[in-house]
């Protein structure tokens, strides 16, 4: 039992502020119903607090925060700015950005050169310090294999937005560009010392990286493929790691059927080390069952998709 710091009822689950340290009642919990110290501190007239659940919302309580690059910037960066559609919805966003990608690379492949092409979209092991290539190869994918493009997106689509409610958009999107960019850099170096240089593109990496994480948090998630079949999300990662494992051990620099093989095995390890993170330091867990249907012998579930394939 404790008394509110406020009106003085007593309360039998009284709730603690945060920014103050005080005791209150239901009636006056919220910092601005007792006169909270933090709200001097606060710099969103709007009065939104954090809410403890997705970091990617600024609390503002510290000087810190304030005087960080976001708030230097020209635009609005609070939770009621301009970015706020991003937070929650950086899944559909990297989507986006995929499909606006593959048309600009249809209009630079028919207006422009081989060589503008592969300086903006495609990795490659003989401009490897190219580095925005190392992610705009990320949201690249083949225009000669349309279900490229597709594949990736079904996987994304669905797995995504699960990932990103557990770990928040920022760090969401830290997972997708770090390990689509490592993927890629693994499937090059492995190229390069192997003898057979390459190029690639494509958002396997991620893709996968986006897969190994559920598969640690719920291995037994069933995923129906062509909304038919029910199949463990473990027996599709350990397919995906059997595949890119067999043709590693073969020549050709792990590529197999045009798909960089090490691009996939790089992302897959990633999200399995991640999602082990995940479950060790926080308590998530992840739904039963995933519904979605495939796209072709290039979709999730079929040979070759999802594919971070070679230009």
């Amino acid at each position: 039992m404790a008394k509110c710091d406020v009106c003085g009822k007593d309360e039998n689950m009284p709730y603690n502020c945060r920014h103050c340290g005080g005791t209150y009642c239901g009636d006056h919990r919220l910092p601005e119903n007792h006169n909270c110290t933090g709200l001097e501190n606060w710099n969103d007239p709007k009065g939104v607090f954090d809410s403890g659940f997705d970091d990617n919302v600024n609390s503002g309580g510290s000087s810190s925060r304030a005087s960080s690059l976001a708030d230097k910037l020209p635009i609005d960066t609070g939770t009621g700015g301009p970015l706020a559609y991003f937070r929650g919805n950086a899944t559909y966003t990297f989507l986006a950005l995929m499909w606006i990608t593959f048309l600009a690379q249809l209009v630079v492949g028919l207006f422009g050169s081989s060589g503008l092409y592969r300086s903006l979209f495609v990795l490659t092991s003989w401009n490897v310090e190219y580095v925005w290539t190392w992610f705009t190869s990320i949201f690249a994918h083949s225009t000669g294999n349309f279900m490229h493009i597709v594949g990736n997106s079904i996987v994304i689509f669905f797995f995504g937005p699960l990932v990103e409610r557990y770990v928040g958009s920022r760090k969401f999107a830290i997972l997708f560009l770090v390990s689509g960019a490592l993927a890629g850099l693994g499937q090059v170096a492995i190229s390069i010392a192997q003898g057979a240089p390459t190029a690639v593109l494509g958002a396997s990496g991620a893709a996968l990286a986006i897969m190994g994480v559920l598969t640690v948090l719920n291995p037994g998630l069933k995923v129906y493929l062509y909304f038919i079949l029910p199949v463990p999300i473990w027996l599709l990662t350990a397919g995906y790691a059997f595949i890119s494992v067999f043709f590693l051990a073969g020549a050709g620099g792990g590529l197999g059927g045009g798909i960089a093989h090490m691009a996939h095995l790089v992302g897959l390890v990633i999200g399995l080390a991640y999602g082990q993170y995940l479950k060790q330091n926080r308590n998530v867990s992840a739904p039963n069952r995933l519904e979605f249907g495939g796209g072709g012998p290039g979709g999730p579930g079929g040979p070759g998709g999802p594919g971070r394939g070679r230009f």
